[in-house]
């Protein structure tokens, strides 16, 4: 029997990969904008017949997406625009 990966962890290394570093060096830790543990027991269930949450935030510049099978979706947040200007400086 394997056990799987914390959903936190799994977390972590996408946004990692992201940014192009070892997991250990992000920053903030994740742990500092999510409580990791309440993350990791919302998807650590050994039933099958539980629906799976989907959870969504943000961290640093990506919006992460955690849908209802257990995959991590991360995006890139994108530039905010001002309404005012659509965007464009004069």
């Amino acid at each position: 029997m394997t056990r799987k990966e914390l959903m936190s962890l799994q977390v972590v290394e996408k946004i990692a990969d992201r940014e192009g570093v070892p997991s250990t060096e992000l920053s903030p830790p994740i742990y500092d904008v999510i409580d990791t543990d309440a993350l990791d027991s919302l998807y650590d269930s050994v039933s099958s017949d539980r629906v799976q949450p989907t959870l969504e935030f943000t961290y640093k510049d990506y919006f992460i997406r955690i849908d209802s099978t257990g995959q991590v979706h991360v995006e890139e947040t994108g530039a905010v625009v001002d309404p005012d200007t659509h965007g464009l400086s004069c």
